[in-house]
């Protein structure tokens, strides 16, 4: 029976690890010897569960670096980074206003400006290439925004340093308030932009995504003037547990997502409409990036609600207490749960489900920040 073209063509490719190039390897080696490293110099300190991740984090950055090249050249860059911020800091805390370099850039909250800074100036450069049709202000929007991602990472890895140069029993993983959750949310939202910028070839969504990452960004520096946010606090009670580590970054790789989908459902809705139509990209890629974001949030927010009863069950006893935190999640968690039965049982397309995008960002809102600020419960150590 003769093959068609592309069974040919599967048939000729090369298998995935022939695929894999020395750098890869290399990537994946320095990984590897790191946690090694790791394992040896603080295993001690670990108890099974945190060793376990440790090691599980190997093959899957590995994976990531090799199927998301730019993750290669990150990573090692915030370690080198950290790693100079952490020399220049040698064991004493106050060296962060004494030294140059921590005081200018590399402390957490030096970098935290500087991801800031980086952040809003690539939103106007992306406007200006959008507005413009200039490729080559998109492209400087895009390069800063890398350079945002590069800082802020740099930011959580010195932050969390700094945790334990006040006291080990001060120091911990920085996803424990609201501040460090807002960086986290910009950088996880803008990596998951950056990553669909390559794969579809086109920066026009950058200037829609960049505006929620600038509201948080806003955000972010009133709550650090108004209350003091960026100094670093012993953890509460409630929070004292390795849960926290697994928990809160997967629910914010859902909310970045969520957002981001928002996002590009405003722009979907004004293509459609017959606003700047010849400025972004088609129909057909906006719809599939909404998509795609929804999938992945939905993906990772199922897995942090379940690690969340998880942990309400070794922390108060029982997995579900309808918590108003916990109940909004769960109202996040069935609208986008609907939202993906539509897609894909009845085919939701179009304008019903760019608008269905939208709404959901005001509902994950709520989740995240209304709650914090009208109701109270089990969770009301996030209050604003």
């Amino acid at each position: 029976m003769e093959l068609t073209q592309s069974q040919q063509t599967y048939q000729q490719a090369p298998g995935y690890f022939k695929r894999l190039t020395a750098i890869d390897w290399l990537f994946a080696l320095a990984l590897l010897a790191g946690a090694v490293f790791a394992l040896n110099r603080y295993g001690h300190f670990m108890d099974v569960y945190e060793q376990a991740i440790l090691l599980a984090a190997v093959p899957t950055f590995a994976a990531l670096g090799w199927h998301w090249k730019p993750v290669r050249w990150l990573m090692p860059l915030v370690a080198l980074l950290s790693l100079w911020a952490i020399f220049m800091y040698a064991g004493q805390l106050d060296n962060g206003s004494k030294k140059f370099w921590l005081r200018m850039m590399l402390s957490s909250q030096s970098a935290v400006l500087w991801m800031s800074v980086m952040f809003t100036i690539s939103t106007v450069f992306y406007w200006i290439g959008f507005a413009g049709r200039s490729p080559s202000a998109s492209s400087i929007g895009s390069k800063l925004c890398w350079a945002a991602v590069v800082l802020g990472w740099t930011a959580m890895m010195v932050r969390w340093f700094e945790s334990y140069l006040i006291g080990s029993d001060v120091g911990h993983i920085p996803v424990s308030n609201l501040y460090e959750v807002f960086i986290l949310f910009s950088l996880i939202t803008a990596m998951f932009y950056l990553y669909f910028e390559q794969r579809y070839g086109t920066r026009q969504m950058g200037p829609f995504v960049l505006l929620v990452i600038s509201a948080a960004i806003g955000f972010l520096m009133w709550y650090t003037t108004s209350r003091n946010a960026a100094d670093i606090q012993p953890l509460l009670p409630a929070l004292q547990s390795w849960w926290m580590k697994i928990h809160v970054p997967a629910n914010f790789i859902g909310y970045g997502n969520f957002a981001l989908a928002a996002m590009v459902a405003s722009a979907y809705l004004l293509k459609t409409s017959g606003y700047l139509k010849d400025r972004l990209p088609s129909e057909e890629v906006l719809d599939d990036v909404m998509y795609k974001a929804i999938s992945a949030g939905f993906a990772f927010f199922t897995i942090a609600t379940i690690l969340g009863a998880l942990w309400a069950a070794e922390a108060w006893g029982g997995y579900w207490s309808w918590d108003p935190k916990e109940t909004w999640a769960l109202i996040v968690w069935l609208n986008y749960a609907a939202w993906l039965h539509m897609r894909l049982m009845n085919g939701l397309r179009g304008r019903p489900a760019a608008w269905w995008a939208l709404v959901g960002l005001l509902v994950t809102t709520f989740a995240f920040l209304g709650v914090n600020m009208f109701l109270s419960g089990l969770h009301s150590y996030g209050k604003l």
